[in-house]
């Protein structure tokens, strides 16, 4: 099935509260299908996230490598996981240092989830690779899946967000979808 009318009839099968994404979908769409093809590709996914998002990141990583998802694990990790003090480098040298150190560790490749507001150190880099996942809080920005931050219902949103993605990937990773 196209990944777009599988992720319309996804969303759709969802109850009511998750209409929002309907919308939504259209800048959803490239970048998740761009995401899938990488993950069974063989690449990592690296999450960096904002301060305030950081709990996202955790449940991403918490969930999506689960005993109950009978499914192979998914090679994501946060970058807080791979480096503890990535939030505390400065300058471009130090950047490098650390870009230089993922190249070697993830052999097959590696691309960066970002979810949050650019205020993360790592975001003016992260927005340069077009390979990158970019989910931007509160700023809409052409080719991004983009939320208002402030909606009080923005956990709930990411929530979803991230199950309609899993269900995507499993729907990939059984070939039910072409990418």
């Amino acid at each position: 099935m196209d990944f777009n009318d599988w992720t319309l009839q996804a969303i759709r099968e969802e109850d009511s509260c998750f209409s929002w994404m309907e919308e939504l979908r259209f800048s959803w769409i490239p970048q998740v299908q761009n995401a899938l093809k990488k993950i069974l590709e063989g690449q990592s996914v690296i999450i960096v996230t904002d301060r305030g998002f950081k709990w996202y990141g955790d449940y991403i990583v918490d969930r999506v490598n689960k005993l109950s998802n009978n499914r192979p694990f998914i090679p994501i990790y946060n970058i807080d996981g791979i480096f503890p003090s990535a939030y505390n480098l400065n300058d471009a040298n130090e950047l490098d240092y650390l870009y230089d150190m993922l190249d070697i560790s993830f052999e097959n490749g590696y691309f960066f989830w970002y979810i949050g507001s650019g205020e993360h150190k790592h975001y003016e880099y992260i927005e340069q690779d077009k390979g990158s996942l970019i989910w931007r809080l509160n700023r809409e920005i052409e080719g991004l899946f983009s939320l208002n931050g402030n909606d009080p219902y923005i956990d709930i949103k990411l929530i979803q967000s991230f199950k309609l993605l899993e269900r995507a990937l499993d729907a990939a990773l059984i070939g039910e979808i072409e990418l």
